[in-house]
């Protein structure tokens, strides 16, 4: 603990004593930055002065910035890092206000580690560079048995991004990555630790996207009438098997369901002529509307088709843009 002494014959007022060897203190690190002060009582009992007196010292040095009060909590030395910094001018602060706080903090602990300006500048670059290599092939994978997923994951980042995308087998996704030096593998949450584990040896990049919350569709389905025959229809088994067990945890036996691959035109079939409702993929609902115009002599009111939003929530697509480069 910090010891503060009072000369009482000093010329010097008491406050202005206390208030040097405060700031003496927090220029030595004695009292780091986010340091918590002595309180008021704690100091007036060690120095002999009313608090009132300590108060004021506090409040200079808040005035001074080199403290911070927070209310009910205490006094707390003030992380200055920020503040002596020369302001970076750039459009770009505008744009990401909080850019240049966090590229200042990550400057900062690398110097502090024992990196030189030019150590971190090339390690920023270095890293910069390795992402945008491995942005030059994006994979894109899933399980052989729900490789469906991978099927929509693929048309609606190759419609999105406007780049080449390659669907590969988790099966295969190792001896794939054996051929490549550098690249992306895309893939849903679903099936992201696979994938890291087998990616993270190769040095090769792996990001996860969002699926669509079917927020929408769920209300729906809630409000069906009891008996509604409702169809599930996607390019993805995993999909038509997660949707089948939600509509169950909604409705119980209350509907009907009938699911199926977009593949199995059998089953499609089926489902055109005996379902009220259909809910589809983006990926499907050309198919689905084919099967219903084709069945439209056999039956008296034709399914109401409902067509998803895009498997992969807009948020994760803009994300991958940035990550790949191509923002």
């Amino acid at each position: 603990m910090v010891q503060f002494h009072i000369q009482p014959d000093s010329d010097i007022p008491a406050s202005t004593q206390l208030y040097n060897q405060i700031l003496f203190a927090i220029a030595s690190r004695q009292y780091p930055p986010g340091h918590r002060l002595p309180s008021t009582r704690q100091l007036a009992m060690q120095t002999g002065l009313h608090r009132n007196t300590v108060s004021k010292v506090y409040r200079q040095l808040e005035e001074a910035g080199v403290v911070d009060a927070h209310a009910g909590s205490g006094i707390y030395v003030r992380d200055q890092t920020y503040e002596t910094t020369a302001k970076v001018k750039s459009p770009l602060l505008e744009e990401h206000p909080e850019a240049h706080k966090i590229v200042q903090n990550s400057l900062d602990k690398l110097v502090k580690m024992g990196c030189s300006l030019s150590q971190a500048r090339e390690l920023f670059l270095s890293e910069i560079d390795w992402r945008l290599r491995c942005s030059a092939q994006v994979l894109v994978t899933a399980p052989m048995h729900d490789i469906g997923a991978g099927e929509v994951l693929v048309r609606e980042l190759q419609r999105a991004l406007n780049i080449p995308v390659q669907l590969v087998p988790l099966e295969e996704l190792e001896q794939v990555l054996d051929q490549t030096r550098s690249g992306t593998v895309v893939t849903s949450r679903y099936f992201i630790a696979l994938a890291e584990a087998i990616a993270a040896p190769k040095s090769v990049r792996v990001i996860p996207v969002d699926i669509y919350d079917f927020d929408a569709e769920i209300k729906l389905i809630r409000k069906l009438p009891k008996g509604t025959c409702l169809g599930v229809v996607s390019l993805s088994t995993g999909t038509v098997g997660v949707a089948e067990i939600i509509i169950h945890s909604l409705r119980g036996e209350d509907l009907l369901v009938m699911t199926c691959q977009v593949g199995d035109s059998f089953k499609l079939k089926a489902m055109v002529r005996s379902a009220h409702t259909i809910i589809s993929d983006q990926a499907s609902c050309a198919e689905v509307k084919a099967a219903i115009s084709a069945a439209r002599e056999d039956i008296i009111r034709p399914p109401q088709l409902i067509c998803c939003e895009n498997f992969i929530v807009s948020k994760s697509i803009d994300l991958l843009k940035r990550e790949l480069g191509l923002e």
